[in-house]
């Protein structure tokens, strides 16, 4: 008897770490309310952004580079947000990719930027891993294209995602925050 008692224990701590990282993990979901960004956008998939012959980094480089974010009038937040939206149909087909601002009116879009609406509704939240972009990004992605609905907390919209990079981030040093819409 005292054998199997152990023997249960001991296959208790080895759960344990398991029970406790998906714990850490949670999905939280939320509703919220639309909002608009201006930004940089391309259109671009993700057979083409994983070959390495992908628009993302150029559009950053071209962002960053720029000072694409000073030139963007009536920010309503310092956070960089990046949006999946116009999607042709799942994570398999097309969808334009912005990088942009919060803003709190949409009178004045300047030449060369785009704006898009983040439609109001239900967003499932998850927070990436923390260190470099360019690894933590694509690894939440991947996580999140591997999680079934009941997971993520309800079926994708394929509407519009969102991607919150903090004021002042580090590129070599992050964690973001994603929103994926839900139905």
């Amino acid at each position: 008897m005292g054998r199997i008692v152990s023997l249960a224990a001991l296959i208790c701590l080895f759960l344990m770490p398991r029970v406790y990282y998906a714990q850490e993990k949670t999905v939280k979901v939320e509703e919220q309310k639309s909002f608009n960004v201006i930004g940089l956008a391309v259109r671009t998939n993700n057979n083409q952004e994983a070959s390495g012959q992908g628009e993302i980094p150029k559009l950053w480089q071209r962002f960053m580079q720029q000072g694409i974010a000073d030139k963007i009038p009536n920010r309503a937040e310092q956070n960089l947000i990046v949006v999946y939206t116009d999607y042709e149909s799942d994570q398999h087909g097309e969808y334009t990719y912005l990088i942009g601002s919060r803003v709190s009116s949409t009178a004045d879009v300047p030449a060369g930027l785009t704006l898009k609406e983040v439609p109001a509704g239900y967003y499932a939240i998850l927070e990436s891993g923390t260190g470099p972009a360019q690894v933590v990004v694509p690894k939440i992605w991947q996580q999140i294209w591997s999680m079934s609905p009941k997971d993520l907390g309800g079926q994708r919209a394929f509407q519009a995602d969102y991607e919150v990079y903090p004021q002042g981030f580090d590129p070599q040093n992050v964690q973001v925050t994603l929103h994926i819409g839900l139905k």
